[in-house]
Order: structure tokens, then C-alpha cells, then sequence
């Protein structure tokens, strides 16, 4: 006779990052959940409940900064996400007052952006288009090189920097060293490509986001030059890499489920709810981390002082605890509290503008193309475990109709 032991949350946490279950590693989060807060193998905590998510994204001694202090990296040379208050705050609060006016009435131009990127495709009937090649990632990166003031042309550079950099961002141990021999040298590439951006924009002011936070009216609040290459490669990668899996991961989710595909195409209006739900359902971004500065009780259990926390949004996303039948994509779906874009003070500072490009992308989208379908489902996979999402979406279509007046207003 021989006893069945089931498997340990280190174990069903690898086969969630291994790259064969990439397109679905939600049975596994829902095996996760059954313990909210679990304590790893390696010394670090997995946190899998909506609840104590939430709490811990709300939690002052939940710190995000999260970097391993073998990196060496000082305080004043990290990313806005990887900071605490007060430094935290001065930096978001310089971002927030020079992004927000700049985004602000920028619906008619993202629909002008995504009129021209599918008119593109249009030739002989029927036709086909990669989604992700040909509209997920054109739309962002336009939009955040328009804002940034950085040229669109140089897009191969840093294209290649940010695919290695946010390699970087999943556990280590499902890294190879060439991989992060890959990243350090990525990490070196990309400050001598933003120094060189920045010297430009001393010289030549303009009116895009760059300037704005080089010559920001507050002189209290001016970033210093190692901030501002910081914040300004964050802005850069951050502000495309996400919204391309946002605008793919709706497109998959449409093309499930023809019944919700057809009443965006019927209800422009529905766009916005929708979008929600793909946050929820199938988040963008999967994970995020924390540490404890101090001893923290969580779901019967105490988090010590100094732990690495593993937040994994996307299992708390699908907690039937907080949802009504977690693993249906509801476009519709009321009570929507994902936790797509995080929370606390670190949610996320583009989240009007990424939510703003997958509204009238996945709208244009269920318009325009008459009898979608996907050629391969599941389609190829990105490598990576934490930004997951296509790294490639081939549909095939009857028809691309002529553009119209906007869908969405």
C-alpha cells in the first residue's frame, strides 16, 4: 500500500512558474489559496488570499522595498517601486503633477493610434494579424515615447533592454546565468542609453514628461540625475511592457468567449467594465514582492521581521472568498475589486492610461474584425512568469471593416 503526500506550496509554486504552464498556471494558484499565507522553503512567505493581499499592499510594515542588499544598490538610486516614505512619496508626487496633465483628453488620439495600426492590416479578404506585433505593443510604445519626448525610431534598443530586463523580475531560480549575465549588462545599457536622452532634452526643452520632470516648477522636489535616470527608464518600460499583456490577455479572453466578443461589438459602453474583468482574470502582471520591517500577524500566522514576501496577485484575483464564480470571465461583473494594478500607495501611477489603450483597443478590435478567430489556442507564451501574456497572437478574420466613429467616448 503506498500513501499519496500532497505536494508543498514550494512545489506547487514551481510548476506555476515552470514555462510549460505558462498559458494556465491558475490551477495551481487555486491549490495555493487553500493556505492564504505560507511559509517557503527558502525562508520567504507566499501570499495567495485576496484578503491578506490586500491588507499587506495597505500595511506600513509591509515595505517594497524588496531588494536583495547584496545589490548594493543605494536608497536614493532606487525605483519609485522599490521605495518607502517618505522618498517614495516625493517621487510619486513629482510624477503625478507632470503625467496626469499629459494624459488627460487623450481618448481621440489613442483611437486615431489604433484606426491607423489596424487600418494597416487591411488588404485581401479574409486576413490575419498578430495582435500583440501588430497592436499590443505598437499602441503603448507610441504612446509613452510621444509622452516621454523619447524617438519611436529608437524602439529597438530599448525594446531589447526591457524584454531582459523584466526577465528580471521573476524568481531567480528560474533564471539561467546567462540570462543574468543578460540582465546586468541590460541594466548598463540602459542607463547609457537615458543619459544620453537626457542630455539631449538639457540642452533642447520641450513640453513631454521628460521636461517636465527635469525642470519641475518646484525646485524642492527636482530629481537628482541618478533619480531621474531611474524614474525615467521605470516610466519607459513600465509604461508599454504591461499594457501590451493588458490588451493581449483581453483579446484572448474575447476570443473565448464570443458571447462577451459580441455584445462589446453591440455595447461600446461595455469596454469599461470589461477591462476590469480582464484585470481580474487574467492580470497582466502577476505577482509582486514585499519585505517586513516588523513582525506581522496574517491569517493565524505571524510574518516575521525581515521576511521577503511574495504577493501573488493573480491567485488572490481568482479567491472565491471575494468573487462569485472566480474562474468565469464575467464582463460585466459587478464588485469588481481586482487587484490587477496592486494597491495602497504604490498603485499604479499609468493605471488611467493603460486601462484608457485596452478600452478602445479590445473595442476597435471586436468592430472591426468580422468572425475573429484564433489560430492557435493556447497561443506561444512570453518566458516570463511575472509580466505574463503572449509573446505572440495570431488571428484570422473574414473581414476588416472600414473605421467608423470612435466606440468608446
Amino acid at each position: 500500500m503506498t500513501t499519496s503526500t500532497a505536494p508543498s506550496a514550494t512545489d506547487l509554486f514551481a510548476q506555476a512558474m515552470r514555462y510549460d504552464h505558462r498559458a494556465d498556471p491558475y490551477p495551481y494558484y487555486a491549490q495555493l489559496r487553500r493556505e492564504p499565507v505560507v511559509r517557503m522553503d527558502d525562508g520567504s512567505w507566499l501570499v495567495s488570499g485576496h484578503r491578506e493581499i490586500r491588507q499587506l499592499l495597505h500595511d506600513p510594515r509591509s515595505s517594497a522595498d524588496r531588494l536583495n542588499p547584496q545589490t548594493k544598490v543605494p536608497k536614493a538610486a532606487r525605483g519609485l517601486l522599490v521605495q518607502d516614505p517618505p522618498l517614495h512619496d516625493q517621487l510619486r508626487r513629482v510624477v503625478s503633477q507632470e503625467f496626469i496633465p499629459r494624459i488627460t483628453g487623450m481618448r481621440d488620439h489613442l483611437g486615431a493610434l489604433v484606426s491607423g495600426l489596424l487600418d494597416a492590416q487591411a488588404g485581401d479578404r479574409p486576413g490575419r494579424l498578430d495582435v500583440v506585433a501588430d497592436l499590443a505593443y505598437p499602441l503603448p510604445v507610441t504612446v509613452i515615447c510621444e509622452l516621454l519626448g523619447v524617438p519611436r525610431e529608437d524602439e529597438p534598443l530599448f525594446g531589447s533592454i526591457a524584454r531582459r530586463l523584466t526577465r528580471g523580475l521573476d524568481p531567480i531560480d528560474t533564471q539561467t546565468e546567462e540570462e543574468l549575465r543578460e540582465l546586468d549588462q541590460a541594466r548598463g545599457e540602459l542607463m547609457q542609453y537615458l543619459e544620453g536622452v537626457i542630455a539631449r532634452r538639457r540642452t533642447e526643452p520641450g513640453t513631454d514628461l521628460l521636461s517636465g520632470l527635469m525642470f519641475h516648477q518646484d525646485p524642492d522636489d527636482v530629481m537628482g540625475p541618478v533619480q531621474l535616470r531611474v524614474t525615467l527608464g521605470l516610466l519607459l518600460i513600465a509604461g508599454h511592457e504591461t499594457t501590451v499583456n493588458l490588451i493581449a490577455n483581453g483579446t484572448l479572453a474575447l476570443l473565448r468567449n464570443p458571447d462577451a466578443l459580441a455584445r462589446l461589438r453591440e455595447d461600446p459602453d461595455l469596454a469599461t467594465p470589461l477591462v476590469e474583468e480582464v484585470l481580474r482574470y487574467d492580470p497582466p502582471v502577476q505577482m509582486s514582492g514585499r519585505s517586513a520591517l516588523a513582525d506581522i500577524d496574517l491569517a493565524g500566522t505571524t510574518i516575521p521581521k525581515g521576511s521577503r514576501i511574495r504577493l501573488l496577485l493573480a491567485a488572490g484575483n481568482r479567491d472565491a472568498t471575494r468573487f462569485d464564480d472566480p474562474d468565469r470571465f464575467v464582463p460585466d461583473r459587478r464588485d469588481n475589486a481586482h487587484l490587477g494594478f496592486g494597491g495602497g500607495i504604490h498603485y499604479c501611477i499609468g493605471a488611467t492610461l493603460a486601462r484608457a489603450e485596452a478600452q478602445i483597443a479590445l473595442t476597435a478590435l471586436a468592430r472591426r474584425l468580422r468572425s475573429p478567430r484564433l489560430v492557435a489556442d493556447p497561443p506561444p507564451y512570453r518566458e516570463n512568469a511575472v509580466l505574463r501574456g503572449p509573446e505572440q497572437l495570431l488571428v484570422a478574420f473574414d473581414q476588416l471593416v472600414p473605421d467608423g466613429p470612435q466606440g468608446v467616448s
